[in-house]
């Protein structure tokens, strides 16, 4: 009997051990987690984020915390004040990028660079329930997320999901050399490139430098977010939601790429902006009924004729 109750030990504790390897590994295998680890390394790749700059958060679907649940802490990490107050996203979960951690290491270590935290029922607080090994905490950019969240989650019925900070070159030069405001900025960037306007036909938005981390740059941001799933900070970076990784990661993409060709093109123009080839309005408005998109007319300098017009 001692024999068969050391054996029946032996066979728990291997199936323990077993159940502990595999837990270790399937979060970090579930759809969810590995599209935010590609889309911190697609980052990576294309120079955006240098040491330990930019951040990222995905706004987590109750099919997803029922997946994931089981990979929690047994003991869920004590609340800690968000610093905002974002009652629509009370209860909600998201996986977000670490504080000082950069996205080069995302890959390599996953549950110590990013991790899952719970937002408190007032949306004023949070916890972490996996990852952010080793004492880590969410990005110091948490509290704009979620207000951003909040923002673009009311403006798309729900749909938006990822809001993604990085540092592209090229769009923070452009903050140096055109004025700071959000038609200027959507006007060269929709004339840099025809599909642009099709990728983000609201336009983008613009803030003016601010120190990062705050509530001040949340509210701001999280204005402009009303409008734009774009927002310039400048000489800082870029500001970005989306749906899905894809469609995030390909809305940066394709700005940057906007101010990488404007800069190119002005530069072989002599540092002039005026151009002896561009879209006219007219063609941008052609795009928009061509790929049925709306537009933003008030980025364009003249009107559409309504349909009462002579």
């Amino acid at each position: 009997m001692a024999f068969f109750d050391q054996a029946q030990e032996m066979l728990s504790q291997g199936i323990d051990t077993a159940r502990g390897a595999v837990s270790g590994v399937a979060m970090e295998q579930l759809g969810f987690v590995r599209g935010f680890v590609r889309l911190c390394n697609d980052g990576w790749e294309q120079g955006w984020h240098e040491r330990n700059g930019g951040n990222l958060s995905y706004r987590l679907r109750p099919e997803d915390v029922d997946t994931a649940r089981k990979f929690f802490d047994k003991e869920p990490r004590p609340w800690t004040p968000l610093g905002v107050e974002v009652p629509t996203m009370g209860g909600a979960y998201f996986l977000v990028t670490g504080t000082g951690n950069y996205m080069r290491n995302v890959a390599s270590d996953p549950s110590r660079n990013i991790g899952i935290v719970e937002l408190s029922a007032a949306g004023d607080a949070y916890r972490i329930v996996w990852g952010l090994d080793d004492g880590g905490r969410p990005t110091s950019e948490f509290p704009t997320h979620v207000m951003n969240h909040a923002v673009r989650a009311a403006a798309t019925d729900g749909a938006c999901r990822v809001i993604y900070h990085a540092h592209p070159t090229n769009i923070i030069a452009l903050s140096y050399l055109l004025p700071l405001d959000a038609r200027t900025f959507t006007r060269v960037l929709w004339k840099a490139m025809t599909e642009c306007i099709v990728v983000f036909p609201a336009g983008v938005g613009v803030v003016p430098w601010m120190v990062p981390g705050g509530a001040d740059i949340a509210r701001a941001t999280s204005e402009q977010m009303k409008t734009f799933d774009a927002v310039v900070w400048a000489s800082h970076g870029l500001f970005v939601s989306g749906a899905d990784f894809d469609s995030t990661f390909g809305l940066l993409h394709t700005i940057e790429k906007a101010a990488d060709i404007y800069g190119r093109a002005r530069a072989m123009n002599g540092g002039s902006g005026e151009f002896l080839n561009t879209i006219t309005d007219e063609g941008l408005r052609q795009i928009g009924r061509e790929f049925n998109v709306k537009i933003n007319e008030a980025m364009l300098d003249f009107p559409a004729a309504s349909a009462t017009d002579n």
